[in-house]
C-alpha cells in the first residue's frame, strides 16, 4: 500500500498573529501521536517511521523508558460494562450484555515527560480492552473531536514547521505560518481548539477516536462508525490554580477516583452514505444515528513506572473481530510509529537505561 506525495496547495490569506503561531505549533507539534506511514514515501527522500520518530526525538529530546510522544501519564484501570445496543452493528463481543476488564491511559501531548501539565491543552485517553477469548481491542483517543491534517505526509510537514528553535526554544512562527497557509485542511481543528478551553480533569473531558472504523454485523455487512467516550461528571474548564501547578492533572485525578468511580459512556456514531471515511480532519453531521454501547468505568489509578500500563503499545490497528480498520492513512501511520516508539522504549529499559521512569507520574 502506498500513498501519492502531497502536492503543495497554494497559500492561503492566514489571520492568525505571528507571536500565536509558536503557541499553536508547539500544541499541535505534540498531539495525536507520531502518524506515519508504514512503508514510506516522498521522494526522494523516503518518510519511514523510524524518521518520523527521530524527528520527535530532536524535537523533545531523549526521554529513555519513555515514550515518544503522550511522555506524561498515569495508568487508570477498571472494566465496560457493554448493554448490548450495539450489537446489532457490530458482532464483536465486547459490545454484547458482558463486563470486560480494562487497563487504561491518560496522558498529555509531547516527548517531555516531566512537562507542566498546563503546556498544552489536550488531554489523551488510551484503553486496552481484554476479551475473555484473548482478544484485544485497544484505542487511543484526544479530547479533539478532529485531528489537525488528514495524511501522514501533512503531519510530517506540520511536525518538521513545529520544531523549536535552538535559541528561543520555541517554534518558528513564520514557518508555522507557511505550513498553516499551505494546509487549509487544519482550520476545523484550530477553530475547536480556540473555541473550548481545556478541561480541568481527565475524568470530564470527552474523549474521540478522530478516525473511522469498520464495524461488522453478524451478517458479515459493514457499518462506518466513529466512536467517543462521553463522560458522566459534568466538564469544567481548567482554573488559573491549577495552572500554576506542574501536575494538577495527576493530584485531581486520584482525588476524584478516591471519591469513587468515573463514567464514561462509548457512543457510536453511524456514518451515511458521503460521509468522509478517510479524512480525520471532518466531523460527521451531529445529526448522524448515535448509539450508547455500554459504560466504561474506572476505578484505579497508578503511577506509569510501575502500572499495568507502562508495556502496553496502544496500537489503534488491535482490533477484534467485529471491527476493523478503515482506510484513513493515518491509522496505518499510527500504527507504525507506535511499534517504533514501543520498541526503542522497551530496549532501554531492558538496557537499563530507564532510570528516568521512577520519579514521574508520569500512548502509544
Amino acid at each position: 500500500m502506498t500513498i501519492d506525495p502531497f502536492s503543495p496547495r497554494p497559500p492561503e490569506r492566514q489571520t492568525i498573529p505571528l507571536f500565536r503561531l509558536a503557541a499553536i505549533g508547539a500544541v499541535v507539534a505534540a498531539i495525536g501521536g507520531a502518524f506515519v506511514y508504514v512503508g514510506g514515501f516522498v521522494t526522494p527522500h523516503r518518510l519511514t517511521p523510524q524518521r518520523i520518530v527521530n524527528t520527535f526525538e530532536a524535537n523533545a529530546g531523549v526521554h529513555p523508558g519513555f515514550r515518544r510522544n503522550h511522555a506524561k501519564g498515569v495508568c487508570v484501570s477498571g472494566y465496560f460494562e457493554g448493554n448490548g445496543q450495539a450489537s446489532d452493528i457490530s458482532r464483536a463481543d465486547v459490545f454484547k450484555t458482558v463486563r470486560t476488564p480494562v487497563i487504561g491511559r491518560f496522558a498529555i501531548p509531547g516527548g517531555d515527560p516531566s512537562a507542566p501539565d498546563a503546556s498544552v491543552p489536550v488531554r489523551s485517553m488510551a484503553l486496552d480492552f481484554k476479551l475473555p477469548d484473548g482478544q484485544q481491542w485497544r484505542t487511543g483517543m484526544n479530547n479533539t473531536p478532529v485531528f489537525i491534517v488528514n495524511t501522514p505526509q501533512a503531519f510530517f510537514a506540520q511536525l518538521v514547521a513545529s520544531k523549536p528553535d535552538p535559541v528561543t526554544g520555541k517554534p518558528d512562527p513564520v514557518k508555522l505560518k507557511a505550513f498553516f497557509a499551505a494546509h487549509p485542511e487544519t482550520a476545523p481543528f484550530l477553530s475547536w481548539v480556540k473555541d473550548h478551553p481545556p478541561s480541568s480533569s481527565f475524568g470530564n473531558a470527552a474523549y474521540y477516536g478522530i478516525n473511522a472504523f469498520r464495524a461488522i454485523d453478524a451478517n458479515g455487512k459493514t457499518h462506518f462508525v466513529r466512536w467517543s467516550m462521553v463522560p458522566e461528571a459534568p466538564y469544567a474548564p481548567v482554573t488559573a490554580e491549577q495552572k500554576s501547578q506542574h501536575d494538577f492533572l495527576d493530584t485531581e485525578l486520584r482525588g476524584r477516583l478516591a471519591s469513587g468511580p468515573l463514567r464514561w459512556h462509548l457512543i457510536l456514531t453511524v456514518a451515511t452514505p458521503g460521509d468522509p471515511t478517510t479524512d480525520a480532519t471532518q466531523a460527521w453531521p451531529e445529526d448522524r444515528p448515535h448509539i450508547d454501547a455500554g459504560t466504561l468505568v474506572l476505578e484505579h489509578e497508578s503511577a506509569q513506572s510501575n502500572g499495568d500500563c507502562r508495556d502496553i503499545n496502544y496500537d489503534p490497528t488491535i482490533l477484534p473481530d467485529g471491527l476493523k480498520p478503515s482506510a484513513d492513512p493515518l491509522l496505518a501511520a499510527r500504527s507504525s510509529a507506535y511499534a517504533v516508539s514501543y520498541n526503542r522504549r522497551t530496549h532501554e529499559v531492558a538496557q537499563g537505561l530507564a532510570s528516568a521512569q521512577s520519579p514521574t507520574r508520569s500512548h502509544e
